[in-house]
């Protein structure tokens, strides 16, 4: 695979989750605050990991 299908893929996948996160975090914020709260964390987490593969496979990817 091609360098840049692999990062648009990680890209939209970080978008994704993000928009995910944040509307999960909206929907449980009244009902339970500490769900949202910790969903929000993970989803945080997640888009870190997916930024962060991100960055590793622009410096290592041989071309």
């Amino acid at each position: 695979m091609k360098k840049k299908i692999i990062i648009r893929i990680l890209a939209g996948l970080a978008i994704l989750t993000a928009i995910t996160s944040v509307i999960l975090y909206f929907v449980l914020k009244n009902d339970k605050p500490w769900l949202a709260f910790y969903f929000a964390c993970c989803g945080g987490l997640i888009v870190f990991n997916f930024l962060l593969s991100i960055f590793l496979v622009n410096k290592n990817f041989i071309k």
